[in-house]
Parts: C-alpha cells; sequence; structure tokens
C-alpha cells in the first residue's frame, strides 16, 4: 500500500444555498445544502456538518472493519450513532465535540473484551480523527448475540 493517497471531489454550484458533490471516481452524486440554522438554510438535506460527521463515523467504521478482519475478531452487526456539537468558540462557530456511539453484537465464541481491544486499535488508527482538532467521544456497547 502506498503511503500518499488522493481523493478527489468536485462541487458545483446549483442555486441559492445548494450545491452537488461529485467524483470522478464515484458514480453517485451528493446534494449539499446550508443547514436550516444559518440564513437561507434547507431542512432535510444533506449539509457540511452531516458530512464532516459522517466523515468520522464512517472513517471509524472502515478502520474497525479491517482492524477485525486482521485480528481475528468476530462480529454479527456493527452499526453506530454520531452526533456533532457544534458551538461558538472565540466568536466562531466550530464542532467541537463527535460522539460516536458504536453498537456491536458478537457471537458467543467472542469475548467481549477482545472486541472493545479492536475498537481502541481502530480509535487510534483513525486517519479522519487524527487530522481534526474536535474532541471525539467514543461509547460503546457490546452485546452478545445468539
Amino acid at each position: 500500500m502506498e503511503s500518499k493517497h488522493y481523493y478527489e471531489v468536485n462541487l458545483q454550484w446549483n442555486s441559492a444555498t445548494q450545491g452537488t458533490l461529485s467524483s470522478p471516481v464515484i458514480k453517485n452524486t451528493i446534494e449539499v445544502v446550508t443547514p436550516p440554522e444559518f440564513p437561507k438554510g434547507i431542512k432535510e438535506k444533506w449539509t457540511p456538518e452531516h458530512l464532516f460527521v459522517a466523515a468520522v463515523n464512517s472513517c471509524l467504521m472502515s478502520t474497525f472493519l479491517l482492524v477485525a478482519d486482521n485480528s481475528n475478531c468476530h462480529f454479527k452487526q456493527f452499526d453506530c450513532k454520531a452526533t456533532g456539537t457544534i458551538e461558538k468558540v472565540d466568536g466562531q462557530f466550530s464542532v467541537t465535540e463527535i460522539l460516536l456511539q458504536p453498537h456491536i453484537i458478537i457471537p458467543p465464541t467472542q469475548t467481549e473484551s477482545k472486541v472493545l481491544k479492536v475498537l481502541e486499535m481502530s480509535e487510534k488508527a483513525c486517519a479522519i480523527a487524527h487530522s481534526i482538532k474536535t474532541k471525539i467521544t467514543v461509547e460503546a456497547i457490546v452485546e452478545v448475540g445468539i
């Protein structure tokens, strides 16, 4: 694996406070808008803030999947709720915290301690989390499924 990677994302302004994100290597596009809390914001659409929180959330998941596979750690289900908090800090809005709440269901043959260790390793290896100053808190729930 190379030590340097590039991810091209293009943005095309559509109208008012709306644009479309695309990439030359991805078939689907994403419409992105100004959040409804801000002037001329739009409800029920993806915003930069949603995408920021989603980047941290999806990075944790993809890193967990890789680390779990390399650690022979088995699980039946992984889902994760992520909540980003935006506050005014020194007169500027900033994403001050992202709370990640992974819910992992494991088979009876897997130990909770191993899954939590894999999750901890995943947190430490997450490239997106390492690239931001936002505080990231992880509150995991691990359950044994049948």
